[in-house]
């Protein structure tokens, strides 16, 4: 079982796409890693030796935020813009899309559960 920053990679899954189950690698940076390690994209995760192993490990934690860290850093990231009020921070804070969609009819996934708002009744004579 290939372990690497606290994620169990797939064992049966090439080594480019395995690599993408880490928070914050993607295909891209998987595909670097590897070229960089000097091991095949299409050999599998599971035919990894562990030399091949420790060199992958060895290269994310050196050069690469990921995981925890990356959730953190971001985190704290939006935590900044809500203090100093600037737009985004302000449409974190509501609850509201930040990067200039209509809110009007979508933007259900923000906004959340439809809330209804009854009619007001006309006053009779």
């Amino acid at each position: 079982m290939a372990r690497i920053a606290g994620v169990d990679l797939p064992r049966n899954k090439r080594g480019v796409v395995g690599l993408t189950y880490i928070y914050g690698i993607g295909l891209s940076r998987s595909q670097e890693i590897l070229a960089k390690a000097g091991v095949s994209e299409d050999v599998k995760v599971q035919e990894w030796t562990d030399d091949q192993l420790t060199t992958i490990r060895g290269l994310i934690s050196d050069e690469y935020i990921v995981e925890g860290e990356l959730r953190s850093e971001i985190q704290l990231n939006i935590k900044r813009m809500m203090d100093i009020g600037c737009n985004r921070g302000i449409r974190h804070r509501v609850g509201l899309p930040l990067r200039g969609q209509r809110t009007k009819n979508n933007s259900r996934t923000r906004k959340g559960k439809r809330k209804t708002v009854a009619n007001k009744k006309k006053a009779t004579k």
